[in-house]
């Protein structure tokens, strides 16, 4: 079995990433690296400050921009 993951840039995204993994323990496993790799690049590029609650938001959104199949 085959799992496919679809990791968008953003909502509008023409060419996301498509990652696939041979169990789906691989594949959550690259989703939270890959997740925690998006949220950081965007913190330590931020010029302000960013507090908890929004780095909550920041994780939902990148939640909706992932698609997983098998």
């Amino acid at each position: 079995m085959t799992i496919t993951v679809t990791y968008a840039i953003d909502t509008m995204d023409p060419n996301p990433s498509v990652e696939l993994f041979d169990t789906m323990s691989e594949a959550q496993d690259w989703v939270a690296d890959e997740m925690q790799r998006r949220i950081d690049w965007t913190v330590s590029h931020s010029p302000y400050p960013i507090s908890e609650e929004e780095l909550d938001e920041m994780r939902e959104t990148e939640f909706t921009l992932i698609r997983i199949e098998d």
